[in-house]
């Protein structure tokens, strides 16, 4: 069996893609970008979809606002799809395929790459989303896993971040980052969004697995409940939620060579005590740091360049 054929076969598809063309024009001058003014005072909330072309749920959310009519009561709401052109990229028999297609969107938002002189379809939808991102006060940015585990919040470690995703109680889980992600400046730290004084929470949320219906479900809750807490829409009654469980991120790892391996399958959120082999990358061996290292998003099929796995500690 090939590896695409155990991508198709092994791999339910739980959630249609659907055309997007007729989100297309927006009304800010970018493509796929809609923007709804309340004319009254308040923050400015971007909602971004599909910055990885096969994390869908955020299609699915961002088309619930669009499709429903959801229209801010004070400040002002931007829809945002941003990775179209990878998005259309799907193919059935390779679903994990298209997340990017030369960079991963969610990595070159430093102003070096992108006043540089490199071009790619991820830098260009980048700099053309420049200004939608800078304009924003708070943003959630909607993702999804490769592996089919409990959903989390990944954030800079600002109180601003985690007052909002406590507030908001799901997902339940949070990755926080004190220095960054470590492979790249994503879409939450661009521009003034990474600095302490920032204006507004800048969040990602991860909803599950990819192409579950659940994980749209997800993404559709948490999208509806981060617009009731700076209150775009009406705020639903307060739900119960489970204990919260933060981990810090200590290291992001990524793929050396093409020797990469895991010394058991991961999917993420395994434990290992300090010291304990994790993996190994040609002759390097990868060890936990700490007891009760947890690994976040271990990577499902090894590619050099590109991360390995997250390895973090619970938080007090």
């Amino acid at each position: 069996m090939t590896a695409e054929t155990d991508q198709a076969t092994t791999t339910l598809i739980e959630v249609i893609q659907g055309d997007l063309s007729a989100y297309r024009q927006g009304n800010t001058g970018v493509d796929y970008v809609h923007r709804f003014e309340s004319g009254k005072p308040g923050p400015h909330v971007l909602i971004n979809a599909l910055t990885h072309g096969n994390e869908i749920c955020g299609m699915v959310a961002a088309r619930h606002l669009l499709d429903t009519g959801v229209r801010p009561l004070v400040g002002t709401l931007t829809v945002s799809f941003a990775h179209v052109e990878a998005y259309n990229a799907f193919d059935v028999a390779k679903p994990f395929e298209n997340r990017q297609i030369v960079h991963n969107l969610n990595r070159i938002w430093s102003d070096e790459l992108l006043d540089g002189t490199e071009d790619s379809p991820e830098l260009r939808r980048a700099r053309a989303l420049r200004p939608v991102v800078a304009a924003a006060d708070h943003i959630l940015d909607i993702h999804s896993t490769s592996q089919d585990v409990v959903p989390f919040w990944v954030y800079p470690d600002f109180a601003r971040n985690a007052d909002v995703a406590l507030a908001i109680g799901l997902p339940p889980v949070h990755l926080v980052m004190p220095y960054g992600l470590g492979s790249g400046t994503p879409l939450i730290q661009h521009g003034r969004h990474a600095a302490a004084e920032a204006p507004g929470a800048a969040m990602v949320v991860e909803c599950g697995q990819h192409f579950k219906r659940a994980t749209a479900d997800v993404a559709t809750e948490v999208t509806m409940h981060f617009l009731a807490h700076f209150g775009l829409i009406e705020r639903e009654a307060s739900r119960v939620t489970e204990p919260q469980r933060r981990f810090e991120l200590l290291q992001t790892l990524m793929v050396k060579t093409k020797d990469f391996s895991f010394t058991r399958p991961l999917i993420g959120f395994e434990t290992f005590a300090r010291d304990e082999l994790i993996g190994t990358d040609g002759t390097e061996e990868i060890r936990a740091p700490c007891d009760e290292c947890t690994v976040f998003m271990p990577t499902r099929e090894p590619i050099v360049g590109r991360e390995a796995v997250y390895l973090t500690r619970p938080m007090a």
